[in-house]
């Protein structure tokens, strides 16, 4: 007689129905065209971000919508090639930490010892803050992207690994997984193909965090020098050289302050929704 036992696959019905959220949806549309914006910033603007022209420090114009920096450069061309930056930071370093993230979460639910040492891990990284942890990543491989994708990563891996391991030790002792076990299932093939599955919601959720997370890491990066290099535009280093010029033209800080705020908002709102959605069920 063959032994069965049902497992469930409440992750991904609930977070669909999270997914469908009006909060969720919002925030989904504006990271959408915000990051769609710097991904398509060569067709959306004539002006090229690191062309010097001879109108330092104009105000917004039908030429210059933001007007021009202290080189002469377009804003708003800056301002959507900065968004570029932080989709690029978004799209590789965050998927790049959950990958990591999530598998040395689900490790941490195989072996008691190996649970000590990746948590150890975790709390040596945790101890360093955001900046902290740029600075001491550019003094290493050299002030630039690279940096900021790097920090990024660091900063979120044991975010996600501690999610993912909470989420583990919730399932782990669930009836399910136990009977798993009892039909010959081995540790990793039940954390792959039953626990996992039913504990994507909250990775899901720290996802959406997480690029909030790393929208401030690269502004706080650049804003102090040791992220994105000039002259390549990105947001933080807007802000840090508006500083100087607001009098002549208060628009500079314009553009990167409403794009940093709508670009967290809209993650914040997919979070906030998501998480929302998941309680409901």
């Amino acid at each position: 007689m063959a032994v069965t036992f049902a497992v469930p696959r409440a992750g991904s019905g609930h977070l669909a129905r999270a997914l469908r959220q009006p909060m969720t949806i919002a925030g989904l549309i504006l990271t959408a065209l915000l990051l769609g914006a710097g991904l398509l910033a060569p067709l959306l603007t004539a002006h090229d971000p690191l062309a010097q022209g001879p109108d330092a420090l104009t105000g917004p114009s039908a030429a210059h919508l933001l007007g021009t920096d202290e080189f002469g450069r377009d804003l708003f061309s800056r301002t959507l090639f900065g968004l570029r930056q932080d989709a690029v930071v978004a799209g590789v370093a965050v998927p790049l930490a959950a990958l990591i993230g999530v598998t040395l979460g689900l490790l941490s639910g195989l072996t008691g010892w190996l649970d000590v040492l990746i948590q150890r891990g975790f709390d040596v990284m945790l101890a360093f803050t955001a900046l902290v942890m740029g600075v001491t990543v550019a003094a290493i491989v050299g002030p630039g992207m690279s940096a900021v994708v790097v920090t990024v990563v660091l900063v979120n891996i044991p975010l996600f690994g501690r999610v993912t391991r909470t989420a583990v030790l919730a399932q782990k002792n669930r009836d399910y997984v136990v009977a798993a076990e009892l039909v010959g299932g081995s540790g990793s093939r039940v954390l792959l193909r039953h626990v996992l599955p039913n504990s994507v919601d909250g990775i899901v959720v720290q996802a959406a965090l997480s690029l909030a997370l790393a929208v401030f890491i690269e502004g706080a990066m650049s804003f102090v020098g040791i992220g994105v290099r000039p002259p390549d535009p990105s947001l933080g280093a807007l802000l840090r050289t508006s500083i100087n010029f607001l009098e002549q033209n208060t628009a500079y800080a314009l553009g990167p302050i409403v794009a940093v705020t709508l670009l967290v908002l809209g993650f914040q709102l997919v979070a906030d929704g998501v998480g929302k959605g998941l309680l409901r069920r």
